[in-house]
């Protein structure tokens, strides 16, 4: 068993080795596009994105980032005010633009009172070495991790879905940062179409090669108003949606794969109701989770304890 007798590493166990306190990530819309998106990689983005469907109500781009870190910090310190918070740079592709106006944004979210660190998601293709260099010299000072969106670990859907980057360049990237002692973590999409349970499973496999901090995962989800949805409803038997109990079983197989020491931060997304088409469980994150971690303890079981037979 790990810490808090989870079957799993979980991210906040992370957190409580790093911090002495509570902390609370304040994401932040930094108002980024895409290089899937503007063109210069491709149009249209990823298939499966509407990027409002992970974007909290007070993260809107028509405020600052000082204003959305203040809403943030607001609407959580009513209930625990000794926390301190995360930056975290969620919407679109954080590190996707030039490096200056980048360390300004970083800068300005950093400078706000009781923030303690850096979140910053991006892609793979989008880091440079001078921004590398930079976070470098921050995580000396400071609190940094870097999360790519991987999504997958087979190319022939990452191009499938649109992504526009290969796994190769995924798994170079996250060496490359994990080299200059940047913590890193990783993102997965469990169910995108095409790939088979042991498609998914492997996933687990080849992830546990990289030196991961981190590993996010979730469910794949139709959101409306994205290319995925019209797919969807064309070719509606292209697709695998889980069912919950299978998603759960699945979430239980991929960590007994997984190495032990990656930290896992979520098992599931949950998009807002009113743009999710399917699969609709009808439960929240946390109740999705309390169902993991009856199966875990229903088979006896914990992450990693296949991952030396996975790794052979």
């Amino acid at each position: 068993m790990f810490l808090n007798d989870k079957p799993y590493r979980d991210f906040s166990e992370y957190l409580s080795a790093r911090f002495p306190y509570k902390v609370q990530k304040i994401s932040i819309n930094a108002g980024f596009t895409c290089p899937n998106r503007d063109g210069s990689k491709g149009l249209g983005g990823c298939t499966y994105c509407n990027n409002q469907s992970f974007s909290p109500g007070y993260g809107k781009p028509t405020k600052t980032i000082t204003e959305q870190m203040a809403d943030g910090i607001h609407f959580f310190s009513r209930k625990y005010p000794e926390m301190k918070y995360l930056a975290y740079f969620q919407s679109y592709t954080n590190t996707y633009d030039s490096i200056a106006s980048l360390t300004d944004k970083y800068e300005e979210a950093l400078a706000y009172p009781g923030v303690m660190g850096l979140i910053v998601g991006t892609r793979p293709d989008c880091m440079s070495d001078e921004l590398l260099d930079y976070f470098e010299a921050l995580s000396k000072k400071t609190f940094v991790l870097v999360e790519y969106g991987v999504e997958s670990t087979l190319n022939k859907t990452l191009e499938r879905v649109n992504r526009q980057h290969t796994y190769e360049e995924s798994a170079e990237m996250i060496r490359k940062t994990a080299e200059r002692n940047i913590p890193v973590g990783a993102h997965m999409i469990l169910g995108l179409p095409g790939e088979t349970e042991e498609d998914i499973l492997h996933h687990a496999d080849r992830l546990s090669e990289l030196p991961l901090t981190t590993l996010k995962l979730h469910q794949l989800q139709i959101i409306r108003y994205t290319a995925m949805a019209r797919e969807y409803k064309l070719l509606p038997e292209s697709f695998n949606l889980f069912p919950l109990e299978e998603y759960v079983d699945l979430c239980v197989r991929f960590a007994e794969r997984l190495r032990p020491d990656i930290y896992i931060e979520r098992f599931t997304s949950q998009s807002p109701a009113k743009l999710l088409i399917a699969p609709d469980w009808g439960l929240k994150n946390y109740e999705v989770r309390e169902k993991i971690l009856k199966r875990f303890r229903e088979m006896e079981t914990c992450q990693g304890r296949f991952f030396d037979v996975g790794n052979k």
